[in-house]
């Protein structure tokens, strides 16, 4: 039953919040979200296997889904939207799907939360596969949209990752890996948005960020793999650049220039190589650029 679901129950801490002064609202909602840090961080285990058990798909050519409806669907979406822009990676590598479709990015479109099938079919549209990864995403872990593609994606022999606020739920067990942060009661009865929504958010910064790092997207904490597209990036490049080359920014400039690629500057650098020479170490070590510059 809705009701016996953690993401359902009443918050003892928050019954008289209608009546509180402006201040005390926001202390008893501030008090609230400092918890779900300590949920998220039980979790830890989990959300290591589930980057590795990631990394390792990707790095056999698959993909990463990221899967829910309602607030879940929304910041999966938001997740995978941000990672060609923050990684420079193919805009098919991590894909967000929404019961619902794009529309319910913005509007409410909630009955498509029900309907099992539709999850199955969304994920064939995408020409999903055995290969690729799916992150079914729900608070309550019961939405029927998610579990419907769980189904589907474990028919096919795909990797499964479960990912809900709630002990124990349908999606724990549907998925081969149970992510499951319980930060619990929300400070508004059922409004998942708020301390579930946090939980979700901060696990998915960990899934994609850590699987991109663990591709080499990222060297010491710099985004090597960035593209240089407006004047913003260009300067981070540089600046990139000459803290890892060790040179000075003018010097990182030409070497942007000359170069046309982070990694590939700072190897030409660091190897003495030329152009050509440093592309093909890269390509070598898979883009790693920390294997690239060892002996």
């Amino acid at each position: 039953m809705l009701q016996e679901l953690l993401t359902e129950a009443l918050n003892p801490s928050s019954t008289g919040i209608d009546a509180l002064s402006t201040i005390d609202m926001l202390r008893v909602i501030n008090a609230a979200d400092q918890e779900v840090a300590m949920a998220v961080q039980r979790e830890l285990p989990q959300i290591a296997r589930a980057v590795d058990a990631i990394v390792a798909r990707l790095e056999a050519g698959g993909h990463l889904f990221y899967m829910g409806a309602g607030t879940s669907g929304r910041l999966g979406v938001l997740d995978a939207s941000e990672c060609t822009p923050t990684f420079n990676t193919p805009p098919d590598l991590v894909q967000g799907l929404i019961a619902g479709g794009d529309r319910a990015l913005r509007h409410s479109v909630e009955k498509a939360e029900d309907d099992s099938e539709q999850g199955k079919h969304d994920l064939a549209a995408r020409h999903f596969a055995a290969g690729d990864v799916l992150v079914g995403i729900a608070a309550s872990g019961r939405t029927p949209y998610v579990l419907g593609a769980i189904a589907h994606a474990r028919s096919l022999g795909a990797l499964t990752i479960g990912l809900s606020c709630t002990p124990d739920s349908e999606l724990a067990r549907a998925a081969e890996i149970a992510i499951t942060p319980a930060p619990g009661p929300e400070v508004v009865t059922g409004s998942t948005r708020m301390r579930a929504g946090t939980a979700t958010k901060l696990v998915l910064n960990m899934l994609s960020t850590g699987a991109m790092i663990r591709l080499g997207y990222v060297y010491g904490n710099l985004m090597v793999n960035l593209q240089p597209t407006n004047e913003k990036l260009v300067d981070r490049a540089r600046r990139i650049i000459a803290s890892i080359a060790e040179v000075s920014y003018d010097e990182a400039s030409r070497l942007l220039n000359a170069a046309g690629s982070v990694r590939t500057a700072i190897v030409m650098h660091k190897r003495n190589f030329n152009r050509a020479e440093a592309e093909a170490k890269l390509s070598l070590v898979h883009g790693r650029l920390r294997a690239a510059l060892e002996e």
